[in-house]
């Protein structure tokens, strides 16, 4: 059978999502626990590859195997968690049809940037601290730009493995959030380092170094140069991830 598995992780301590040899990843840490507690091999595969330092609030990803007798989903996710370290934890685990794909199945994911206004020692992994406070206003005319379907090369890492750089935007933009700001950014898709390019240059844009109009022109050149660098890895977040009716049971605690 398949399942679906819904997790949140601190990224600070992993070199991203995606299993790599001779380093620590969120996805091999979830792969030894779910082996460990169903006594089973077990290969997860996530809805999108988060960068080395990235966090997630709602990573989904998808595994086969074969639940022993009288196991239920919430004593699996009991112990799942405790299997798992600390810093990575399940909220909620539900079967799925066998043709359901954590990631091609994935209509729209939703990422969040988080920068901190004042100095804040509980933070220093999970926000960019910011000693001025940036335009928001000008922030917010840029990042509008990005809403539709627009040719994402110009923020996209050099040698990504996409094959093509159109994403179509539903949302883009600055929100106050507790002692700071949030940018809240939502796609059908994202090519690799995307949100990250974007949030550093909007950041040139609210410190008064490009204007909203320079903004503008950056996406449509197309060309990876004309961006800002990319803003640090601990601000962003993996927030939602959205799936077509039917495929996520509604309950918000399934149970086998």
């Amino acid at each position: 059978m398949r399942y679906f598995i819904h997790l949140a992780y601190d990224g600070t301590a992993y070199c991203g999502w995606q299993v790599q040899p001779g380093v620590p990843t969120v996805q091999a840490a979830l792969d030894k626990a779910l082996s460990q507690v169903l006594r089973q091999p077990v290969f997860s595969l996530g809805s999108g590859r988060t960068d080395s330092g990235v966090h997630a609030s709602h990573q989904v990803a998808h595994f086969e195997a074969e639940l022993p007798e009288g196991m239920t989903f919430d004593l699996l996710r009991y112990r799942l968690n405790r299997a798992l370290p600390p810093d990575v934890q399940a909220f909620r685990i539900h079967e799925v049809g066998p043709k359901d794909h954590a990631r091609f199945s994935a209509e729209a994911r939703t990422y969040e940037y988080f920068v901190s206004l004042r100095p804040d020692p509980f933070r220093r992994d999970q926000a960019l601290y910011l000693d001025r406070t940036p335009d928001v206003a000008a922030m917010n005319e840029a990042a509008a730009c990005l809403v539709g379907q627009f040719d994402f090369t110009a923020f996209s890492k050099v040698k990504g493995a996409e094959t093509h750089y159109v994403c179509y935007l539903y949302a883009a933009g600055w929100y106050a959030a507790p002692g700071g700001l949030v940018f809240r950014i939502r796609a059908n898709r994202f090519v690799r380092g995307m949100v990250r390019l974007v949030v550093g240059t909007l950041l040139d844009v609210g410190r008064g170094k490009l204007t909203p109009a320079e903004f503008q022109q950056v996406l449509h050149r197309q060309q990876r140069v004309a961006a800002s660098g990319a803003a640090p890895a601990k601000g962003l977040y993996l927030s939602k991830v959205e799936y077509a009716p039917g495929i996520v049971p509604g309950e918000i605690d399934g149970d086998k």
